[in-house]
């Protein structure tokens, strides 16, 4: 794909992360690529210390300059509730914090299929929720969201392409061999079916999730990008240390 690889602006040894804007359909999107053998990615949701949510890139940021390290790149990333806890699954570091929830419901969420972004020991997924369940992988990091965007490489069964539910939309999703993330935020407001067809026309993942619509947002200090807003629930970063 060094077609799309010619779109990107912004590239980062140290995490192996590159950062940039991609046309599809019409619509802009910015997308940042990762290589997960080498880019320290993580999630979080709460304050070790306080216990309290986090919710902010700048928190995150915080949080990391006490330990040495420092954010390179940060997306919201799954639904939450008015507390910002998360609505579905969430593991962080090894630890559950919420269970797998496999039943439908109302709001995106419940547009099955969803399914859930895995973070593993050198390798990322993501995979449909019934699937995970039935077969967990093993890992460090997870959260739960949805609808799935790609699923085996088709797009969910329930999109319209002439859908007028347009919003600022963001997602993720991860190729076949796990070893390579797209994260992608919508410039624009978009319907589902443009933004699923993104992951699997343009960037080819076979699997892809829906994180959330209305409150996506980015940062990447390599684009000088450092979106605000309400206070966000689970994130998801990629990490690297203060002196690179």
């Amino acid at each position: 794909m060094r077609w799309l690889f010619a779109l990107f602006m912004m590239a980062s040894p140290a995490a192996a992360l590159d950062c940039g804007s991609v046309e599809h359909g019409g619509q802009d999107y910015t997308v940042c690529r990762f290589d997960a053998s080498k880019a320290d990615l993580r999630l979080f949701l709460n304050d070790p210390g306080s216990g309290k949510p986090l919710g902010s890139f700048r928190n995150v940021e915080n949080l990391l300059a006490d330990e040495g390290l420092r954010l390179e790149f940060a997306m919201n990333a799954g639904m939450y509730h008015q507390d910002r806890s998360p609505v579905g699954h969430y593991v962080e570091k090894g630890d559950e914090a919420r269970g797998v929830i496999t039943s439908d419901g109302p709001g995106n969420f419940g547009l099955l299929p969803n399914g859930v972004f895995c973070i593993g020991d050198g390798w990322a997924d993501v995979v449909e929720t019934r699937r995970f369940q039935a077969d967990p992988p093993a890992c460090i990091y997870a959260t739960q969201s949805g609808p799935m965007l790609v699923i085996d490489g088709e797009l969910h069964p329930k999109f319209l392409e002439d859908s007028d539910s347009t919003y600022i939309r963001n997602g993720v999703g991860v190729s076949g061999d796990g070893k390579t993330v797209w994260f992608a935020i919508s410039e624009d407001a978009v319907n589902f079916h443009s933004f699923g067809s993104l992951f699997r026309d343009k960037l080819g993942t076979p699997q892809a999730l829906y994180f959330d619509g209305n409150i996506s947002r980015l940062y990447v200090p390599g684009l000088k990008r450092h979106d605000g807003g309400f206070p966000m629930g689970p994130i998801v970063g990629v990490v690297a240390p203060a002196g690179n």
